[in-house]
């Protein structure tokens, strides 16, 4: 395994044909000024140990120095074994509603961008716990598996929208179910379930859902996001943005139902955040996470990447310095081996 840690440097590449233009340029203006001055015969006799494949070979030379100089800088890294890791941790799950009613603005710049912002802010506060995130609306998603990669997770966080679900409303008790099968290792004690929501639920089983997930030590919490003025809903269409109304041409109204979510982290043995006050969220949640018992888990990764620049480097100095001492002269004692086709006098 590899990977490149500076890829960007491979756009210096873009030099080597300048160099390679810049050459033949020089040499045909060499070539131009020479005939001015002799023809090509008189030339020979007044310079018989000039080389011309060697200027070639010494503009190869240091392509090839420039090349490697080159790889150098983008540092390939190398891995070469997967290995168990022991960490400690806990077991945290988001379960990010991202139905259409998450869309209102009522919370600045929308309650799905402050719910993406909450959860991003927490997975930062994390040590070597697990994360994993669910998504849902009408029905629930899984969006990442439960892992220790906090890069992955606030990747795959960005992309969360409504258009990534099929049917629309918001079946918490849905993303409740999904979540009981994220939690894979059975001697962890702490597992924390967190519900990223505006409390809107369509269905009535959420309750009852939510006392299975605790009877496996799941604790729920809730993050309520809203207001109950509430606020319309968009609708961007090309460009233009209209808002969502009911079949008698009313405007609809999306309202913070913060009751629901507080009876649901109730009955899961935990508590309602209020994720309107983003800071305050975080340090309850983060403060939460840390006094929390760890659970030393098993996890498998690839063992450190090593740098090799220092190959490419030392490559790239000792070909520039060969080409220093590469003269365009012909070599005595290699012209009668006649390598470079260079014929004797």
């Amino acid at each position: 395994m590899y990977r490149l840690e500076t890829p960007i440097y491979f756009y210096l590449l873009a030099i080597l044909p300048l160099v390679w233009l810049g050459y033949f340029m020089v040499l045909w203006w060499k070539k131009r000024i020479q005939k001015k001055f002799a023809d090509s015969d008189l030339l020979k006799r007044l310079s018989p140990d000039k080389s011309t494949f060697k200027s070639m070979l010494k503009m190869i030379v240091v392509s090839l120095g420039l090349t490697f100089l080159i790889i150098g800088l983008v540092n390939p890294k190398m891995g070469t074994a997967l290995k168990t890791v022991k960490r400690s941790g806990v077991d945290v799950v988001f379960a990010l509603d991202v139905s259409k009613s998450m869309l209102a603005q009522d919370v600045a710049p929308s309650r799905l961008e402050k719910a993406k912002l909450i959860i991003n802010n927490i997975i930062d506060k994390l040590g070597s716990d697990r994360v994993g995130i669910i998504i849902y609306a009408g029905n629930a998603y899984p969006l990442l598996p439960i892992t220790t990669d906090h890069s992955a997770a606030k990747m795959f966080l960005a992309t969360a929208h409504p258009d990534m679900v099929s049917s629309q409303g918001t079946a918490i008790g849905e993303a409740i179910k999904l979540a009981q099968t994220y939690y894979d290792n059975d001697e962890q004690t702490n597992r924390f379930l967190f519900i990223i929501s505006d409390g809107e639920d369509h269905q009535d089983n959420a309750k009852s859902l939510t006392q299975k997930a605790q009877q496996e030590a799941i604790k729920t919490y809730t993050i309520g996001l809203g207001t109950r003025k509430g606020g319309p809903i968009p609708i961007n269409k090309k460009g233009n943005i209209r808002y969502k109304k009911d079949r008698e041409g009313n405007m609809i109204i999306t309202q913070l139902h913060d009751d629901v979510l507080k009876t649901i982290a109730k009955t899961g043995k935990g508590s309602y955040i209020d994720g309107n006050k983003t800071k305050e969220a975080v340090k309850y949640v983060e403060d939460l996470l840390i006094n929390a018992e760890k659970k030393e888990f098993e996890t498998k990764e690839f063992s450190d990447y090593k740098d090799q620049f220092q190959w490419f480097i030392g490559i790239g100095l000792f070909l520039l310095l060969l080409d220093i001492f590469l003269l365009e002269k012909k070599t005595k004692w290699i012209q009668k081996l006649n390598l470079f086709n260079e014929k004797s006098k």
